[in-house]
């Protein structure tokens, strides 16, 4: 680790759309603008992991490496990746490829939980919802992070998953009126199963959002993605 200047983290948002990556000091702020390349959906891990790593080399040095990425993981390996269009990402140890090609320690999460590491306030049970290329959820109990569970592919509504119902392309399918109502009966479900005390609402397009949430449901930037890599070293 670098002796002065404190420790240098570089976080990484694995998205369906593109792949995002920025520098972060100890409290977890940008240290310089993310860069940020279109996702290579349907290519094979190998392909994502050289992608990353080209676009990582302008940000300068760093110490360690946060990984937001879309699906389950336990243990740096892939269980899921439904949106990324390839089978090839079953039992993928991402942390340990990533360590191969960057030189530096790994550590890999759903993107949905490690966003909400930016923003709760570690009161409480506490929940993210994220809304951008599909659906995805967090979990937190007093300022820790809870088991992931993948709800976005359990049911939600007329014989569909949230994923199905509340990603981009049903939002872009039904309208933007049709997909907030969605949105709000989905909060209401959440409500229901969990008895949040606070409910973060992020990803691209939670600013597509287009009612008053209740006072327990607030929408946070979607930079939390890359903000939220530092809480990955904080265990």
């Amino acid at each position: 680790m670098r002796a002065s200047g404190g420790i240098r983290t570089l976080a990484i948002d694995v998205g369906g759309s593109h792949l995002k990556a920025a520098v972060v000091d100890e409290a977890g702020h940008l240290l310089a603008e993310p860069v940020r390349v279109e996702t290579p959906v349907g290519r094979p891990p190998r392909v994502i992991v050289q992608t990353l790593a080209k676009l990582v080399g302008s940000l300068g040095p760093f110490d360690r490496v946060s990984v937001g990425f879309p699906g389950v993981v336990r243990n740096g390996r892939v269980l899921t990746a439904p949106n990324l269009g390839n089978d090839g990402w079953a039992g993928f140890d991402l942390a340990a490829a990533l360590t191969k090609a960057l030189g530096k320690p790994v550590r890999v999460a759903n993107d949905a939980d490690v966003q909400g590491l930016a923003v709760i306030a570690g009161r409480g049970v506490e929940m993210i919802m994220t809304l951008g290329t599909g659906f995805g959820t967090g979990l937190y109990v007093d300022g820790r992070l809870a088991p992931h569970l993948e709800l976005a592919h359990h049911p939600f509504r007329k014989g569909e998953t949230y994923d199905e119902q509340l990603g981009n392309a049903a939002r872009t399918r039904v309208g933007n009126r049709k997909w907030n109502r969605r949105v709000r009966t989905a909060i209401e479900n959440l409500r229901s199963l969990t008895s949040f005390d606070r409910l973060y609402l992020g990803g691209g397009n939670a600013r597509k959002i287009d009612f008053t949430p209740d006072p327990d449901v607030i929408i946070v930037a979607n930079v939390a993605g890359i903000e939220g890599g530092i809480g990955l070293w904080r265990s």
